[in-house]
């Protein structure tokens, strides 16, 4: 379990007790390896950008704190998946791509190819011309055709 507490103020923004009874305003939690491990290695920083407490994993907290920093990091991070490529309006760069990802259809401008990165074991991150990072979980999950059009990107 952890040795603080965490709690949204009147204002709804997160405050932290440390064991010594030091109470911290405005706490920001922030992902170490947000696409890699997000459920591990999470920084509570004060809002000058001092590190309060390290979690090594959300599984270890409480159900009310591991609730709290979920809700905060998700509204944080925004980062929608990608579930289907319908059309691209080229195959050399910049290009536009008509998507459709967990938060609704969408169009992405990919600039250059190299703005298409690599993850570990079969994702892919996508950031668009807008510094929009669009995540691919894992391409062999795709349908073919939205398979076929990343092909010519890689």
């Amino acid at each position: 379990m952890s040795n603080f507490t965490l709690q949204r103020n009147a204002a709804g923004r997160l405050e932290f007790t440390s064991c010594q009874g030091d109470i911290h305003q405005d706490v920001v939690p922030v992902r170490a390896f947000p696409i890699a491990a997000p459920e591990e290695g999470i920084s509570l920083t004060s809002s000058d950008g001092h590190e309060l407490a390290w979690i090594e994993n959300l599984a270890d907290l409480s159900a009310e704190i591991r609730t709290l920093l979920e809700e905060e990091l998700g509204n944080r991070e925004f980062t929608p998946e990608i579930q289907r490529i319908n059309q691209v309006s080229s195959f050399a760069t910049p290009s536009t791509w008509q998507i459709a990802t967990d938060r609704g259809a969408t169009e992405l401008h990919l600039k250059a190819e190299d703005h298409i990165r690599r993850l570990p074991p079969a994702a892919l991150l996508i950031t668009d011309s807008h510094g929009v990072s669009f995540r691919v979980r894992d391409m062999e999950q795709l349908d073919a055709h939205s398979r076929k059009l990343l092909d010519r990107f890689l």
